[in-house]
């Protein structure tokens, strides 16, 4: 197994990249959570303008782009997870019980609303 196949080995490599780096007093929360709303907005520039169906059918340039700004939300949110001391494993457990209360299947079924809009 190398360092990319796990949370915990991403989280280890990118700790020790900015240790490196000497980047860690940059990395406050504010920061990483500012940089990686950064990074959502450059994934969604590859979307904009596009119609629903070319969203879903990218040409191999556009996808790589697409691919490498998908990285980059991935890193900054690990990182930020990491800084924050979350347990990525018990928050995305916790969090996706919530998510199956709020959304059962009897009611959201076929169905895009907001979780306040069933009744």
């Amino acid at each position: 197994m190398t360092q990319f196949e796990s949370l915990a080995g991403i989280t280890q490599y990118l700790q020790t990249f900015a240790q490196e780096r000497e980047w860690e007093p940059f990395h406050s929360p504010k920061n990483l959570s500012m940089a990686l709303s950064v990074e959502c907005s450059e994934l969604m520039e590859h979307f904009q303008w596009l119609t629903e169906e070319a969203s879903g059918a990218l040409d191999p340039h556009t996808q790589q782009a697409v691919s490498e700004e998908v990285v980059d939300v991935l890193l900054y949110t690990l990182r930020l997870a990491s800084v924050l001391d979350i347990d990525l494993p018990a928050a995305i457990a916790h969090k996706t019980h919530k998510n199956e209360q709020k959304y059962p299947i009897d009611k959201v079924k076929g169905n895009a609303k907001k979780y306040n809009q069933y009744e």
